[in-house]
């Protein structure tokens, strides 16, 4: 066996120091290094070696996301390995760091934050960019916001705005956003080894926004918050901008819609009085059992609210007949409503209800 074909590079420019360097990727195959470079035996077909010191080539990456460590050295990858992504340029000796400016000054390195070096490719990717604001804002800093609801409730959510709360906070940098306030401890969630906020002081914290009553809905869907827990959130949002919007939002959201079609049917039926109704009730039919919009205990009256986003394709319709049927065969009456039906012609929902109500 000829040894530079496993090392990928000639023996004699091993490093002499054994501290220098460190054996990432092992698999088969068994072969001696000759004393005096610090390792005795090893178990490996193809292996990557990282050092300091080596210039010679070292074949594939040493770590999966590829695209973000393409083209670095070994060793500058093995850093971004361990780093997720980032490195932290104070961490490393005086000879490092030079070659770390190097690597920025030529492009291959670009800055995130102060002394927080990645990629261009993992500059722009969502997850290193939450690392490194984790690691710059420190071991107190909690995500919140749109980062926590996507670590959360929302993984589906498109706003990549990381943003960190955390009490006297490093200096502001631009397009990274930084509360200087706490979260409290019990509403604080730990999420692939980062604090976020919990899905309860996430959507109350945004609830002050444009769409806040629609997370509301998300996060009470998600059923990874309650309204209990909402509560809660906002009293701990003390003289915080846009608790009047958030006091708005979460006392419409008093019979816990899971949409704005819900919420929209809710007002309807608040507004003329009506009683008895309970939202997002289960109801264990013979086959298995739903949760319906609105139910009328006594009388065994099922509302529901029919959403396009959710009633729209082929799928949910078949799914929708089955429920309706199996909800009808458990002695239940049925009626279904849509947003332009509560919106524009209220006065005829109000009727059905009643006329079901009164049979």
């Amino acid at each position: 066996m000829i040894m530079e074909q496993h090392l990928g590079c000639p023996l004699h420019q091993l490093p002499s120091d054994p501290h220098s360097a460190r054996i990432v990727r092992v698999t088969r195959t068994s072969f001696r290094i000759p004393p005096g470079h610090g390792f005795e035996r090893f178990s490996t077909a193809r292996m990557t070696f990282l050092s300091l010191s080596t210039e010679c080539s070292l074949g594939e990456p040493a770590v999966a996301d590829g695209h973000i460590y393409k083209d670095m050295k070994a060793d500058i990858q093995a850093l971004l390995a361990d780093g997720k992504g980032v490195i932290h340029r104070a961490e490393h000796p005086p000879a490092m760091q030079q070659r770390l400016d190097r690597l920025r000054a030529s492009g291959e390195l670009v800055r995130l934050l102060p002394g927080y070096l990645t990629t261009p490719a993992g500059a722009t990717a969502w997850t290193v960019r939450v690392r490194a604001g984790a690691l710059w804002a420190g071991s107190d800093a909690v995500l919140t916001r749109h980062g926590a609801a996507r670590l959360t409730f929302w993984p589906q959510c498109d706003v990549d705005t990381v943003t960190f709360t955390v009490r006297n906070p490093p200096r502001k940098q631009p397009d990274w956003p930084v509360v200087n306030s706490t979260v409290p401890p019990e509403m604080i969630w730990v999420r692939t080894g980062l604090r976020v906020s919990s899905p309860a002081y996430t959507a109350v914290e945004l609830a002050a926004d444009e769409d806040g009553p629609e997370i509301i809905d998300r996060a009470l869907r998600s059923r990874q918050a309650g309204l209990d827990g909402m509560w809660s959130a906002f009293r701990s949002l003390r003289r915080r901008r846009g608790n009047a919007r958030r006091l708005e939002v979460l006392r419409d959201s008093r019979d816990m819609p899971w949409s704005e079609l819900e919420r929209a049917g809710h007002r309807l039926l608040r507004k003329r009085r009506m009683t008895g109704w309970r939202t997002n009730v289960w109801i264990q039919t013979r086959h298995g059992g739903y949760f319906v919009d609105l139910l009328f205990g006594r009388a065994r009256l099922v509302v529901e609210f029919d959403g396009w986003e959710y009633h729209g394709d082929r799928v949910a319709f078949e799914n929708d007949r089955r429920r309706r049927n199996e909800l009808v065969a458990a002695g239940y009456t049925v009626l279904n409503f849509t947003w332009r039906q509560v919106t524009e012609e209220p006065d005829w929902v109000i009727w059905c209800i009643l006329a079901a109500l009164h049979r």
